[in-house]
């Protein structure tokens, strides 16, 4: 049986010392359970719900921080593209180029992350199927791309919510052999917090463990020592300290 791929790193760069503390740990585990978790942080968070939010570094420290991190620490790294002019530098640094849900059917976006020749995960869409992906992973093929990632990350029915439909993953397999679940996203209310995301993290390890139950290739998990200060995505972030448990019950 294939090794599930891991991805997990906070939401955003708020620091280099938060990289840090983050990417030593996961590091550590890797070495511990003699597995491959894939570091990831966004450089840029475009897609705040308000003007007000915290984004980020920008590209260029971003990019910065994240290759010192690959050299400190061994680690392959992931991030995420909001703009079709990002995908040449970012895949000079990155193994893995990330194309976020609300922007998985931009044809121009996903052609130029295809054509760096990484890796390209591919977020379903919060309002698609797993069986609309063929058509994002379709643009990518033509453009050159030879790895493919897809991954679930819920489905919004009303307002502030998200549900999961774990067939979804099955259905997403049927198109390319590497389907991720995104388990910390996946239990966010979009909106819900006031000009933020709000979410509910106590889900997570369930999240991860229906995965598993419904064959998941990999498993994604933003983690931060002190998700309830910060300054994104707090509410659906795993703390660090139990990513190891979460990490063990899969491989069990």
């Amino acid at each position: 049986m294939m090794q599930p791929v891991f991805i997990s790193g906070p939401c955003v760069i708020e620091s280099q010392e938060l990289l840090d503390n983050v990417a030593g740990y996961i590091s550590a585990l890797n070495k511990a359970f003699g597995i491959d978790i894939i570091f990831k942080a966004s450089f840029d968070k475009a897609n705040r719900t308000s003007i007000h939010s915290y984004r980020g570094p920008g590209i260029d420290r971003g990019l910065q921080m994240l290759a010192d991190v690959k050299l400190k620490y061994g680690l392959r790294v992931l991030t995420d593209i909001h703009e079709s002019w990002q995908a040449e530098p970012v895949g000079e640094v990155v193994d893995v180029i990330q194309i976020p849900a609300f922007l998985c059917r931009q044809t121009d976006l996903l052609v130029s992350a295809a054509r760096t020749g990484r890796t390209v995960n591919i977020k379903k869409a919060q309002f698609l199927s797993g069986r609309d992906m063929v058509y994002p992973v379709e643009k990518a093929r033509d453009a050159g791309a030879t790895e493919i990632w897809l991954t679930e990350r819920g489905n919004m029915y009303g307002y502030n919510n998200l549900i999961v439909d774990f067939r979804n993953i099955a259905d997403m397999q049927e198109i390319v052999p590497t389907v991720i679940m995104d388990c910390t996203h996946s239990v966010q209310r979009p909106g819900a917090g006031g000009g933020k995301t709000s979410g509910d993290r106590r889900f997570v390890p369930a999240m991860a463990l229906a995965a598993k139950a419904f064959g998941a290739s990999g498993y994604f998990f933003e983690v931060h020592p002190d998700p309830d200060n910060a300054l994104s995505d707090g509410p659906n972030m795993l703390r660090l300290d139990d990513l190891e448990a979460v990490v063990r019950s899969i491989l069990e």
